[in-house]
């Protein structure tokens, strides 16, 4: 903008027929409060599928569509300070306690119809500082070139909320959906669109260079593999 004026607000979310509020690179944020979701389990679905001609990976690596394993994460913590991970290979989480969020099952297919789903305990609003909300490639695939993944939020008494990731040009294995964040009282959902290469040498240490950019300084082991 010319010297002296400020640059106009970003426009807010659109919204999609039937409801469903779409964050975007253009509009990539919404609070909950102001959408209406105060109270009640918000659940994040997470769905994919692999585009056609995407049938190789990296390197020329078979990507088997059919068996695509795709992980949904979250990295939490709370005002008081407790922090954690909840993902299939460890800690599934819980509504009732701490950290107030749940994982319901591990989709190693994307059959299911319902995806993965996490459960957001939003009586307990008060007690979040942030919540990330990532996917992570554990088989099938070499990265996310060609894959399509898409992240809805269904809080109680509000239209959904969704946000699509179908722009991967490396060999990153993790995507970062979205940062819900306390802001004055009030949980702000904003579409972060990233995708985070593992380390060096470390395909399936994703997890900690997620944390890593997101300041979350979690101390990090080997997890056991799937049966």
């Amino acid at each position: 903008p010319p010297p002296g004026q400020y640059a106009p607000p970003p426009p807010p979310p659109q919204q999609q027929p039937g409801g469903t509020v779409s964050l975007t690179k253009s509009a990539p944020s919404v609070s909950l409060t102001k959408h209406g979701a105060t109270s009640g389990h918000m659940r994040v679905n997470l769905n994919w599928s692999a585009r056609e001609g995407a049938a190789k990976g990296f390197l020329g690596k078979r990507r088997r569509g059919v068996d695509l394993d795709l992980d949904l994460c979250c990295l939490w913590e709370l005002r008081d300070g407790r922090k954690g991970i909840i993902h299939a290979l460890g800690d599934m989480g819980a509504l009732d306690r701490p950290p107030y969020i749940k994982l319901d099952k591990d989709d190693r297919t994307g059959a299911i119809a319902t995806g993965e789903n996490l459960h957001i305990n939003l009586d307990h609003t008060a007690d979040f500082k942030r919540i990330l909300v990532f996917a992570e490639i554990y088989d099938g695939a070499d990265d996310f070139r060609g894959l399509d993944a898409i992240a809805t939020l269904f809080p109680v008494g509000a239209p959904p909320i969704e946000m699509r990731m179908d722009d991967c040009v490396d060999a990153s294995r993790d995507a970062v959906l979205a940062l819900i964040e306390n802001v004055g009282g009030e949980l702000v959902v904003r579409r972060e669109g990233r995708f985070v290469l593992p380390p060096p040498g470390r395909p399936r240490w994703g997890k900690m260079t997620v944390d890593q950019a997101y300041n979350w300084n979690l101390e990090w082991v080997a997890a056991r593999g799937k049966d």
